[in-house]
């Protein structure tokens, strides 16, 4: 009877350690680091290096883990744009969103890039990730660019457009947010304005 305590006392505890790691994780490449090592992850989270490999079986499950955790994070940057919106609002909203998730989340997709050849999981997210944005724009632009003789090289052009090395290559050219914001957004409403 007194073991139960216990048990659900460790449990937490592991828990905790569990969440502080990916925590960690996190956090660490927030401020830039994209490939910490389990020593900066241990000393971020306040642990050991051991008790990193206690709780997960190696790195990879630790990025899965933090993958998981990641998403949960753009829970509410991943909401789908109304593709019943008049083609203007539709195509600023579609930008806005991007933008926000690029902006927000892009410190931690940098690192999964510079993981991934190493981690299955990671390289297995990205890949995900690129395949439901492509399928995204479809949903909200397919039916515009129906009947185009250049259906699938506008709907790759939107691909990049939405897509973060397209952010970042704007914003690394110094462009403000909303200078970035408006080169994609006009670029966008001038291929989907073709006939």
């Amino acid at each position: 009877m007194t073991s139960a305590p216990t048990v659900d006392g460790r449990s937490a505890r592991a828990q905790r350690t569990r969440d502080s790691v990916v925590n960690a994780v996190l956090e660490l490449a927030n401020s830039g680091q994209v490939r910490p090592t389990a020593r900066e992850i241990a000393e971020r989270a306040g642990i050991s290096v051991r008790s990193v490999y206690v709780h997960f079986d190696d790195l990879d499950d630790l990025f899965r883990a933090a993958a998981a955790r990641h998403f949960e994070q753009m829970s509410t940057l991943l909401q789908p744009v109304d593709a019943g919106l008049p083609l203007e609002q539709r195509i600023t909203a579609a930008a806005d969103q991007r933008v926000a998730i690029h902006e927000n989340f892009g410190a931690v997709r940098r690192a999964a890039e510079q993981w991934a050849p190493l981690s299955p999981a990671l390289a297995d997210v990205l890949r995900t990730g690129r395949e439901v944005s492509r399928q995204d724009i479809e949903r909200l632009f397919g039916a515009v660019l129906t009947g185009r003789a250049d259906h699938d090289i506008a709907l790759g052009a939107l691909t990049l457009l939405l897509g973060a090395n397209a952010w970042d290559s704007l914003r690394e050219q110094g462009l403000s947010m909303d200078a970035a914001s408006e080169i994609i957004v006009h670029t966008m409403t001038r291929l989907l304005e073709q006939t």
